[in-house]
Formats: C-alpha cells, structure tokens, sequence
C-alpha cells in the first residue's frame, strides 16, 4: 500500500514539473495592413491636333475665369453652351449671356473688396465727427488747410495744381510735387471726386479731401496702385484758372 502510494506522488510530482517546464506555444503575430495608396489618374492623351486645340480652349477660357473669382462651373453646361453654339440652337442670346456673366462677375467682384469698403466706411463716419471737417451731399469730406482769394473754378473750366493722393492706409499712389511740376487738368475729364471737389475751391487754397469710391476709381479701382472699392484721399492746391 505504501509503495502504491509513493508511486502515485512521484508521478503527480513529475507531471508537475513537466506542466512547468513544458514550452508555451507562440503566437503568430497579426498582420500588419499596409496603406492603401491612391491610384494615380491616368493622363488625358493628346492624341489630335483637335483634341490639343479643344484642350487650350479650356485651359484659356478656365486661366480667364479663374483670374475673376469665377472658379465654380457646371462643366456639362459649359460643353453644351459651346457645342450649342457651335450646332444650334442657344438656351439665350449672346446679349443675354454677356449679361449673365458681367453680373457673375461684378458680384464677384463686390465680395472681393468689400473689407476695403467696410474699413472706408467706418473711417468716414468716424471723420465726420472730427473739428473742421466738412462734408457735401455727395459724400465728399474735406478740410480748409489754407483758404485762398482767388476766384472758384467751374467744371468747364481748366486748372492747374499741386496735390498728393494717398489710400486710406498712407500709402502714396501719385504726387506732382515728387515730380516737380504742377498738374493741368480740364475739370470735367477727372473723377467725380475731383470735379466736385476742385470747385469749392478759391484759387491759391489748399484743401484736404476725402473720396469716396463711388465718387472715385469705384468698384475696378485703377491699375496695381489703388484696390477697387478704395477711399481716396487727395492734398490738392489750386494754383490757377488756365484761361
């Protein structure tokens, strides 16, 4: 009996120390997923000379409109105009899809600069308030810095002057005093700024004024120096009446 009972500890004993040293199997690691990477549309072949040329025409026509701020486009709809213009007949009329599109793009246009009104704009009211300056029921603002004696031009008439002209952020656009030599101008041929401006004026006075856009360059400014939508701002002496 006893030695029965030795047996069976000695197995227990060596299944116990077979369970300890017995290998634990491996894991296989998962698979790491490789990132998908995007196929690479394929080039449009150029393989006419019409399929070249139709090309360029989209490439122009898109180069012009995007310079605009018109970048959204219904390319079916574009196709159609062109091949409706082309075969016959339009959805409207030459007149009415000029129209369309120079409303497009004065819109456009409008939100572009409408930070540089909005900021004019606020200046304006608050240069109203200020002591010695004026304003006209166009909207012009100015200031007597000297007051001459001389007589008041009329829009038919030509004058001749020094001035300055600066944007609302001090920036210098034009200056005939940095050139030397005076300007000579018929009063109706300038913007509607200066025309009203320049005739509430004594010959041998000095004013400062203050334009407005709509009374100035407008909506389309006027070349790299002066933004659409620009207040401007003009040191103008009236030297004399040109008879």
């Amino acid at each position: 009996m006893k030695k029965l009972i030795t047996v069976f500890l000695f197995s227990t004993i060596l299944a116990g120390l077979n369970a300890q040293t017995k290998p634990v199997p491996k894991v296989a690691p998962k698979p790491v997923a490789k990132p998908v990477v995007a196929a690479k549309p394929a080039p449009v072949p150029l393989k006419t000379t019409l399929d070249s040329v139709s090309y360029a025409i989209g490439m122009l026509d898109g180069n012009f409109f995007k310079q605009q701020g018109l970048t959204q486009i219904n390319g079916t709809m574009m196709g159609k105009g062109f091949t409706d213009v082309i075969k016959g007949p339009t959805l409207m009329t030459p007149e009415q899809a000029d129209q369309l599109i120079r409303r497009q793009l004065q819109s456009l246009s409008k939100k572009k600069i409408q930070p540089t009104i909005d900021a004019c704009q606020q200046f304006m009211t608050q240069n109203a308030k200020k002591p010695g300056v004026f304003q006209t029921a166009s909207g012009i603002q100015y200031e007597i810095l000297t007051k001459g004696t001389g007589p008041q031009p009329k829009d038919t008439n030509t004058v001749k002057v020094h001035y300055e002209g600066f944007l609302l952020d001090g920036t210098k656009f034009d200056s005939s005093r940095d050139r030397g030599e005076p300007a000579t101008f018929p009063l109706n041929g300038v913007i509607k700024g200066w025309t009203e401006g320049v005739q509430l004026m004594n010959t041998g006075s000095r004013y400062k004024f203050y334009i407005p856009y709509q009374l100035g360059y407008g909506e389309q400014g006027a070349g790299e120096k002066i933004p659409g939508g620009s207040l401007l701002i003009f040191d103008v002496e009236l030297l004399e009446i040109v008879k």
